[in-house]
């Protein structure tokens, strides 16, 4: 795996950021479509997809940086090199809220008909972006010998399980079999292989890919053709990929943590109660309507 797509003298392009842009332009694809069968016209819809992509992307990487303080306050000339990684989809995800709320003030344009035509982009987008990081060599899971005790465990479990591993002579190793055939080596210069190197890991960016993209179709061919109100595919969009969050993070080595918590995990609980009442309320008010 090799993180640069392209390479002419000094110039180059990542696999990375080619993810980003291709989820960037099919995206307001997208929401263009589904826009204008709301009532809004192209132009609206490309103006709020710059605006929600620099919010997003904003808070995504205030949020890495943030869990990630002590590398960064001394390395704070990697502060704004998103190239090389490190965004945090929870803190894009309020950044875009964020950005949305702003741009729908302005414009006098309803909130959620907002979330809603950008739900389905947006998880068809992380599904695209899980692909970059692969390239990266990020976003990696745990070698594909743990315990499925340890990895449904507390992440802090599988670090002591690992360390005493590392102790073990090589007969007793090899009593730790892989538990599937599709594990990764990543190469040892990457975040993956530098943790894990020459070991085979659970490719958890793929495990997200996959689900993000069933989360989108499902979104797209059942959830947007439903007469529901407004905001409900939005908040059913948290709630899809929280889930989706909360599965793939059990096999995930480099989560961010919160006291001793994947934040991932605490995040995503709040999230989904959080939806999950936004819908009740919505529907409760929609009732009172008809």
């Amino acid at each position: 795996m090799n993180p640069i797509f392209l390479k002419i003298g000094n110039f180059q392009i990542g696999y990375y950021g080619l993810c980003y842009a291709i989820s960037f332009f099919l995206g307001v694809e997208l929401a263009k479509y589904y826009g204008e069968q709301k009532g809004l016209n192209k132009k609206q819809v490309e103006d709020y997809a710059f605006v929600a992509m620099l919010s997003g992307l904003l808070g995504g990487r205030l949020y890495y940086v943030l869990f990630n303080y002590s590398y960064y306050f001394s390395h704070p000339e990697d502060i704004l090199a998103v190239w090389k990684g490190g965004m945090a989809i929870h803190g894009g995800i309020i950044g875009g809220i964020i950005g949305t709320l702003i741009y729908a003030k302005i414009k006098k344009i309803n909130f959620f008909l907002l979330g809603d035509i950008a739900a389905a982009p947006l998880i068809l987008g992380q599904a695209i972006g899980r692909l970059g990081n692969l390239a990266n060599g990020e976003v990696h899971g745990v070698p594909t010998f743990t315990p499925l005790n340890i990895i449904f465990s507390f992440k802090t479990r599988f670090y002591e399980w690992y360390s005493y591993y590392n102790t073990l002579p090589l007969s007793e190793k090899n009593n730790y079999k892989e538990l599937v055939p599709w594990g990764l080596v990543f190469p040892k210069d990457s975040p993956a292989g530098s943790e894990f190197p020459n070991l085979a890991l659970h490719p958890a960016m793929l495990y997200e890919s996959l689900l993000n993209f069933l989360g989108f179709l499902f979104i797209w061919f059942y959830l947007r053709k439903k007469n529901y109100p407004s905001g409900v595919i939005m908040f059913s969009y948290i709630i899809i990929y929280s889930v989706i969050r909360i599965l793939v993070s059990f096999f995930r080595a480099e989560d961010l943590m919160i006291y001793g918590v994947r934040a991932p995990h605490a995040i995503s609980i709040i999230l989904i109660i959080f939806s999950v009442v936004g819908i009740v309320i919505l529907n409760k008010k929609s009732k009172k309507i008809s």
